[in-house]
């Protein structure tokens, strides 16, 4: 059994993970802004309350959850996405700080607040896009989204350099197009060939056993462009 965090579980991937990583028995504490789809679990597995990942406050009640409930974390999984799809012509300072406060930011706030939680041998998965992938296809709209994407990939291998003495592993997912809100909000017309539950077995199975084969790497997850 494992302790397992994961960010952005009001709906999608990140919902789908929080349920079967229950499922397999493991305990989830399932953090994003909007609880509603999570307070509805029956599963006593799942343990969860409003949070922001942008809010120093927020990420602190996290720490203090893990302290005195979980005691420790095997795997942190930063699921958490923030999107703004608009040329470069109209997008602002506002919206770049909008999007890398949850995309990198937070990502690095975060796991600089739990990962003194964490033993040997464990797991934090970061989320990324082959939109942020150097040399991947690039689509227009998303200069704030993709390039976050691409800052949170080169974090996750300097902390796995970082913390390997201590033997926690950084990995990032690159995913490819699944069938999410965030997809249909960038690709309106585009329908995905991979669903989000199919999508969160994945990334459980290799968050619960990739840690034995990779240390700060980028896998790229996609069957189609985008």
């Amino acid at each position: 059994m494992k302790n397992v965090v994961i960010t952005g579980t009001s709906r999608g991937i990140g919902l789908e993970l929080a349920k079967q990583f229950a499922e397999a028995g493991h305990n989830v504490l399932a953090l994003s802004r909007d609880m509603s789809a999570i307070e509805k679990l029956t599963t006593k597995k799942v343990h969860g309350f409003s949070f922001d990942i942008t809010k120093e406050k927020d990420i602190d009640k996290v720490a203090d959850y893990i302290r005195h409930e979980f005691k420790h974390i095997d795997i942190i999984i930063h699921n958490a996405g923030a999107l703004i799809a608009k040329p470069l012509s109209i997008l602002t300072i506002e919206d770049f700080e909008k999007v890398y406060a949850v995309n990198v930011f937070g990502v690095a706030m975060l796991t600089k607040a739990l990962v003194k939680y964490m033993p040997l041998n464990s797991h934090v998965v970061t989320i990324s896009s082959i939109g942020g992938v150097r040399g991947s296809i690039k689509f227009p709209g998303l200069a704030a989204y993709s390039s976050s994407k691409g800052a949170v990939i080169t974090l996750s291998e300097l902390l796995a350099e970082e913390y390997k003495d201590q033997q926690i592993a950084f990995n990032v997912l690159a995913l490819g197009a699944v069938q999410t809100e965030m997809l249909a909000q960038a690709f309106p017309d585009f329908k995905a060939n991979v669903q989000a539950n199919e999508m969160a077995q994945y990334i459980k199975n290799f968050s619960l056993e990739g840690n034995q084969f990779y240390n700060g790497k980028v896998l790229e997850v996609s069957n189609s462009t985008p």
